[in-house]
Order: structure tokens, then sequence, then C-alpha cells
């Protein structure tokens, strides 16, 4: 009996347990299943917290947007993406497709006056923070040409896409183009590439014309100057009152400063090495290339030269006889003379000797530039400029010795120079025994019988030379030589055509003051009366006030406004 009673109590206990384990359990899962509807529940407001504020940051920044394009564009809002293409061109002038000039127009965009861009390399993965020169890498802004390109394009030209791509070439070039309203800039600070800017004669006239063909000025963007075949580029480091500003209808003050380190290493081919008169430079120049220098000629120096007493001198002495040099020189604003461009040159063997002197009617005052050119192999040289005093005689001495020369002087038999009858005699017996006269028709050169074989004339142009001479006098004078307006011509003649008459020899505007190509003849009738060149009856055409009445007058009609109306010689 009480082994049934225990074997029942161990039952219901054990049964007891069963149920209160189950029961647990039971709590546990319904426990674990509200903790994970709460978690769910959780995770779906948060999911919807933040839809909600990115929706609602999305709107801000919408409107922020709508409010800075509202700002920026003073009530024109315009932003378009568009893919861009390069195109030829000066300056800083877009072109943007027809339905962009829809769009502007239906704003007002026309009636506020030049219409100016923000354009912004669109690029996911760009910074947007600025350089320490507070340039936004892939950010420029631009003016606006005309509105002709593609649907979907912006043509841009070389200026702009440089500075917005900063030498890349993205497979797909898209560019955020959007409407801004520009302040008129009233200072800019630029920094040249190299030191041979500083060469170019009136720079900032030359920096003068190139900015006439921009519209905006944007800190850290580079600019390119073209003076005739040479390319200088400058930095703009800073611009006020902005960043960025309109250069359009305004007077901006320009500083330059030195040169800065390009980071891709390009430095100008032509570089001016400054001469000290009296002192001597050594260099070398390759066959086929220039080594450039500079000098100055002062006001006293110039009125010794043009009085007689004095000469300048250019020196050439080669220190090795298996190259061979030719030199060339020029008075700016010719700043680098070329063999067809120069007032004077030499091409004899070996040193030479190039005297100024005061039959030379370019000798003024100002800066000169020297061209030595590699004519032959790898020369090495050393150059000097040097005044030389003349030897001047008084004028008794001069008169006393000309009127002995007349009264008692017969001429040489053999020579044909005028000697004085006391020695005549001695002289003729010297001169037949060791001199010859070259018989050559218009030559006349006294030449020694060892000498002789040696001198020969060219059949071209009859000028007597030595025989190791005649093939350098062949190839630099009748070798025919290609001019880049088509024509073909020997170099005396390839001088004068590229001096006078060629349409695309470069000349110093009188309007602008910038090395210009000439073009043809002008248009307009009265200007070429007046000698006017194609680029000068254009440039003329510009108005500027007149210094005593204030009325805007061309500038090509200035000299005789001031003689009609003011009376003024």
């Amino acid at each position: 009996m009480d082994f049934e009673l225990r074997a029942a109590r161990e039952k219901l206990e054990r049964e007891q347990r069963e149920r209160k384990a189950k029961a647990k359990a039971k709590l546990e899962k319904e426990r674990k299943a509200k903790a994970e509807a709460a978690r769910q529940r959780d995770a779906i407001e948060a999911v919807h917290r933040t839809r909600r504020i990115d929706a609602a940051s999305a709107l801000l920044q919408a409107e922020q947007q709508m409010e800075e394009n509202l700002l920026i564009g003073k009530g024109v809002v315009f932003s378009r993406i568009l893919e861009a293409s390069l195109c030829e061109g000066y300056g800083d002038k877009i072109k943007l497709p027809p339905s962009c000039f829809s769009e502007l127009s239906e704003q007002g965009a026309l009636d506020k006056g030049p219409m100016y861009f923000r354009l912004s390399k669109v690029d996911n993965h760009a910074s947007s923070g600025s350089d320490i020169s507070g340039h936004t890498p892939g950010r420029t802004y631009s003016g606006v040409l005309e509105f002709t390109a593609s649907e979907g394009y912006v043509e841009l030209p070389p200026h702009v896409w440089n500075n917005l791509f900063l030498g890349d070439r993205p497979d797909v070039p898209l560019v955020d183009v959007c409407y801004v309203s520009l302040l008129k800039g009233t200072y800019a600070k630029l920094q040249s590439e190299d030191t041979s800017f500083f060469d170019v004669p009136n720079h900032k006239a030359v920096l003068e014309t190139t900015l006439r063909r921009h519209a905006t000025l944007s800190q850290g963007d580079i600019i390119t100057v073209n003076h005739g075949e040479l390319v200088y580029r400058l930095r703009v480091l800073d611009l006020k009152p902005a960043a960025s500003v309109s250069v359009l209808e305004t007077d901006i003050q320009v500083d330059i400063e030195g040169v800065y380190s390009d980071s891709n290493g390009n430095k100008n081919q032509y570089t001016l090495i400054p001469l000290v008169l009296g002192k001597s430079e050594s260099g070398t120049v390759e066959e086929g290339k220039f080594n450039y220098y500079k000098f100055s000629i002062e006001d006293n120096m110039r009125e010794e030269v043009a009085s007689g007493t004095a000469n300048l001198e250019v020196r050439i002495e080669v220190d090795s006889c298996d190259g061979d040099t030719n030199v060339y020189v020029s008075r700016h604003p010719l700043v680098f003379p070329t063999p067809h461009l120069h007032e004077w040159s030499s091409h004899e063997m070996g040193s030479k000797r190039l005297i100024l002197n005061q039959r030379d009617p370019s000798m003024v005052a100002g800066t000169y530039s020297i061209g030595v050119f590699g004519f032959k192999g790898l020369t090495r040289y050393s150059i000097s400029v040097v005044l030389n005093n003349n030897n001047v005689h008084k004028v008794g001495e001069q008169a006393n010795s000309s009127y002995q020369t007349d009264m008692d002087s017969s001429e040489c038999r053999n020579c044909r120079h005028l000697i004085s009858n006391r020695t005549l005699m001695l002289h003729e017996a010297y001169c037949i025994r060791h001199n010859v006269l070259c018989q050559h028709d218009g030559c006349g050169i006294v030449l020694k019988k060892e000498e002789a074989e040696n001198h020969a004339h060219c059949t071209k142009c009859g000028r007597g030379l030595s025989q190791g001479e005649m093939e350098k006098h062949m190839k630099v004078f009748h070798e025919p030589i290609h001019c880049s307006c088509g024509i073909m011509l020997e170099k005396e003649d390839m001088v004068q055509h590229q001096t006078s008459q060629c349409p695309l020899r470069l000349i110093a505007c009188r309007f602008c003051g910038d090395m210009v190509q000439a073009g043809s003849l002008a248009v307009d009738a009265r200007d070429r009366l007046r000698g006017l060149s194609e680029h000068e009856s254009i440039c003329g055409s510009r108005t500027a006030p007149c210094d005593s009445c204030g009325r805007s007058v061309m500038l090509k009609e200035m000299d005789i406004h001031v003689i009609a109306v003011h009376q003024k010689s």
C-alpha cells in the first residue's frame, strides 16, 4: 500500500513539473515573440523616420538651391547638365543649344545685360573643397558667344576646357551649366609661368588684347596669352571684389608678379639672356636652333654712335671649327629675330663682327635682341657687345691730309688705289709682284696672288667669296624658302616680303600695342589711304572718350577729332 501511494505521489509531482516547464516555456516563447514584434515595429518606424528626414532634407536642399539660384542669378533660375565638346576659339565664351536661349529669354535674362554661367564638372568622386589659391577644382565661369550648339551639348573653347577638366579627357564629359550674376572686377593679380613674358614690349597692352576676348576671370584659372608665334601662360592669383568677376565694360587694375612653378614643367622655348656691354657670355647652340640675348642702348650711347665718335660692335668668337653660326639682330618690338625678320645680320664663316654705326637709321635708344642661329653642327661660342671709340682727327689735320692726297697722289696701275707720288714706284713694284686685281665685272677686289685661286663669284648674284664660303652662301641666300602664306622666294626677297608685303607678317598695332598679323588690305578706302592694315582698321573702330570733351570717338578718328574740334596739332 505504501509503495502505491509513493508511486502515485511521484507521478503527480512529475506531472506538475512537466506542466510548470511547459507553462514556463510558453511564457518565454510569448515574451520572445513580443520582443521580436517590438523590434520589427521599431525598425519599421526607424525606416519611416529616416525616409521622412531624407524627404525633408531633400526638400530643404531643393529650397536652398532654388534660393541660391535666385540669389546668384538675380531672379533667373537656369541650370542644365549638358555634355561638353571642344570647339575652336579664343577667350572664355561658350556655345549653348537654342533651347537654353528660349528658357533664359522667358525669364528676362536678356534684359539683365551680359549673361554669365558657372560651369561645374559633374563627377561624383570630385572633391568639393578649394585648393590653396581659393580655386574650386572642376569649376570655372564663362560668358556666352551664341546659341547654336546641338541640343544636349555645350561647346567649350580651349581656355574653358583646360581650366575645367585640368588636362583630363573624361569618357562622358558632363557639365552643370548654371546662370549667375557676377560683379564687375576692379583688380586682378596675375603670375607668369616664366620670366620671358616680361621681355615682351608693352606686355600689359598684349595682356589687354587677350582679356578683351574674355567675359570673366576666375581665381586659380590659367590664361593663355598669344604674342605672335609665342604662347605664355598666366595664373590668376587674386581678384577683387570677388573670386570670380566680370571683365566686360569695366576698368580693371592688373598687377603681374614673377614666375610660378608649373607642375607639368612647361617652359617657354624663347628666353632672352641679358648681356652687359663689354662683358662676354659663353654658350652652345645646336644646328637649326636659336639662342637669344638682349642688350640696351641708352640715350648717351645713342648720341655717341650718331655723332660718329663710337660704334657698337656685336662680336661672336667661335671656339670650335666644326660648327658654324649666323647672327641676327633686331630692335624691339621685334623681340626674337629670325632669318627672315631682322634688321642686321652676319653670315660669315667662323667668328663674326657685326658693327652698328651712325649710318644705320634704325639705331635708336632702346632694347635690342640678338639671335645666334646654329647653322652647322654643335657650336661653342662666346658673345659680347662692345662700344668702340673711333679715332677722330682734328679738323685742320683732316683738311691738310685731304689737300695733300688730292695734290700729290696718283693711281696705282695694278690696284687702282691713290698712292703718294713719292712712293708710287716702290708701291707698284711690290703690288705687281704680290697682288692681283679681280677682273670680274663690278668686283675690283685686290687679292694676294696666293688667295686669287680661292676667290670665286656667285653665279646668281655675283658676290665675291672664297671657295669655302660658297656652299653656305648658296644655302643661305639662294635656297628657295616657303612662306606661311604660300609664296616661295629666296632669302633677300623673302626678307622684303615678310617685312612689308606678307599678310601673315607681325606688326605692332598702333591702337592696342600688340604684335598681330597685319592681314590683307583694309576694307575701308579711307583706312587704306591712312596706311592702316586690316587688323588696325578693325581695332581702331573701338571707341574711347576724348580727353578734352569726353565724347566717345573711334580710336582711328581721334587724331582728326582733336585737330578739327579742339584745334590742337
